[in-house]
């Protein structure tokens, strides 16, 4: 069960700059989303009031303000079928203002990964995800530790420069 660390929602307000989020896992647990993306439902991209949800706007509006944020993902190759979804599903992040790139993990051989995903703000600030074996968040830590900071940052730069653009990576 996630901890009672400040919400994400807030976080994103406080940020001024910039928000990188970089995501290390293969699958995580799955949604009712994903499962029914699995049985061939589809979004209708053209209906934006059907998939849009409250974390959308949240980008939004944060990058109205003059934010950046970017997400990027290491992934194994070939993709696994959780890949394959989140690969469809962002469409919504990009729509939303999110920059999102992809990078196949042996590519990544020599950069220094931290051993969780983490959202980064401002360059300072690191809400760190813990996850159980099979996906599902089990706390989010809060940190401004420095050197959690210095690695977290060096690596998602280093990640940021390999990595594809969404509009590029083929699966």
């Amino acid at each position: 069960m996630p901890s009672s660390t400040v919400a994400f929602a807030d976080l994103l307000g406080r940020c001024e700059r910039s928000a990188d989020h970089l995501e290390l896992r293969d699958s995580y647990a799955p949604t009712d989303r994903f499962e029914a993306w699995k049985r061939g439902e589809r979004v209708d991209w053209a209906d934006r009031e059907s998939w849009w949800h409250p974390y959308d706007q949240m980008i939004k509006d944060t990058v109205a303000r003059g934010v950046s944020i970017r997400r990027a993902r290491v992934v194994s190759e070939p993709v696994s079928e959780y890949i394959k979804w989140e690969h469809y599903v962002t469409h919504a992040n990009v729509t939303a203002g999110e920059d999102v790139r992809w990078l196949p993990r042996r590519q990544a051989t020599s950069i220094g990964l931290p051993g969780n995903d983490f959202w980064l703000f401002d360059g300072v600030l690191l809400r760190v995800h813990h996850f159980s074996g099979d996906g599902v968040v089990v706390e989010d830590e809060i940190t401004s530790d420095p050197e959690a900071v210095k690695l977290c940052a060096t690596a998602f730069e280093s990640v940021w420069k390999r990595a594809i653009p969404h509009h590029l990576y083929r699966i």
